[in-house]
């Protein structure tokens, strides 16, 4: 037995919905981690999850945080509640992967790290798609020197986001629903990554156009950095043009689609139909698939991205880096893909097993909810936010 096998990382699930089967096919492809206990509100999903991994299922965070047998926790409840969960797992001893966003205030986004710090142990906010292998082969670029600091970045997506089903909080932002809690925390991840960082400035927009969804489905950010470099954020999710387009018809999560799949929206009689469509295809539910099952073609990637330096454009693609320069283009391609976001993994189980501090920690996942506040501020107030 090899040394992968001998140190598997033992996880416990708490929630099992929409962000839980998108990390499925990740949990499923790596041998460096097995599902050993999870929770969930609905027992089916507890049932179903002792069926397909010969886990255990509990009723409650609390008894799952209390399993010896789990060295981390994976929190993937929906948003309001990641505070409670974390800490209660950080104050058992359990290593934390927490889907973003943190949290919902600065307060629980610090009360969460430091959950983590007293109890000593490693915290990975993800996945976000700065974890993307292109971009971080495009950020690899950026530190090589070659191409020279960097100067502006253009982030561009437009999806169905607020057409996908919904529970009723999922459109409200108070309680994290919306474009710039869901979405724009992708975003200011990434060009933080490239750009080192540190962002000084925020002005922002807002679009609220759908008086049945009555949360942000747009926005548009421009960002200032420490260094002079500056990003514009822009995301549509109504459900019209498909910026997939731009990436040769390969999906967020590195699949083949066809031309404006998704793109049409269905109407639900009452918002607890809504929900009830929701669940019933959620892990568990009386209509769950699982969805992609074939292994990736690319990478997953968040729409356009594209980074000016002082020598070179730099365009994250799903399968390698486009670099402009001296009037010609040139693909600094990546292999595909065995597992779908390995690179979460790759983070969790260097922190874990070899004591490598991750970069997408506490500290990180809460500057960049800074900025995410920044924007919500910004575009209610009509002005700059500087942080």
């Amino acid at each position: 037995m090899n040394d992968v096998e001998n140190r598997r990382l033992k996880l416990g699930v708490i929630g099992l919905g929409r962000a839980f089967g998108l990390m499925l096919p990740t949990f499923l492809g790596d041998r460096r981690v097995s599902l050993v206990a999870a929770t969930d509100t609905r027992e089916a999903a507890r049932q179903r999850f002792v069926v397909d991994f010969g886990g255990r299922a509990y009723a409650t965070a609390e008894e799952l945080c209390a399993d010896p047998a789990v060295d981390a926790v994976y929190v993937a409840t929906p948003h309001q509640f990641h505070a409670q969960h974390a800490i209660l797992a950080a104050r058992h001893g359990k290593h934390l992967l927490i889907e973003k966003p943190l949290a919902l205030t600065l307060a629980d986004c610090a009360a969460i790290a430091d959950a983590a710090r007293a109890a000593k142990v490693h915290l990975v906010v993800g996945h976000s798609h700065s974890f993307d292998a292109p971009v971080q082969r495009l950020r690899a670029l950026v530190a090589s020197g070659a191409y020279g600091a960097v100067r502006m970045i253009n982030a561009i997506n437009y999806t169905d986001y607020l057409y996908r089903p919904r529970r009723r909080e999922e459109l409200d932002t108070e309680q994290g629903g919306g474009a710039i809690y869901n979405q724009a925390a992708h975003q200011v991840d990434v060009v933080r990554f490239v750009a080192g960082g540190e962002v000084t400035s925020v002005r922002a927009l807002t679009g609220a156009w759908d008086r049945a969804r009555p949360t942000e489905g747009a926005y548009a950010a421009l960002l200032t950095f420490a260094g002079g470099a500056f990003a514009s954020l822009t995301y549509n999710g109504y459900g019209h043009f498909d910026s997939d387009e731009w990436q040769g018809w390969i999906g967020e999560m590195g699949q083949r689609k066809a031309p404006n799949e998704g793109a049409a929206r269905k109407i639900f009689a009452s918002s607890q139909e809504e929900a009830a469509y929701k669940n019933a295809r959620n892990y568990g539910g009386e209509n769950y698939s699982p969805g992609i099952t074939a292994p990736p073609v690319a990478y997953n990637h968040f729409g356009t991205l594209l980074v000016s330096c002082e020598r070179a454009d730099l365009r994250a693609l799903p399968n390698g880096v486009m670099i402009y320069e001296n009037g010609a283009a040139r693909l600094d391609a990546l292999p595909p893909p065995a597992v779908p976001r390995s690179e979460v993994i790759d983070e969790l189980y260097r922190a874990v097993v070899d004591g490598v501090a991750p970069l997408h920690d506490g500290a990180w996942a809460m500057a960049t909810m800074e900025v995410v506040f920044a924007m919500l501020r910004s575009a209610r107030e009509g002005r700059d936010v500087t942080i």
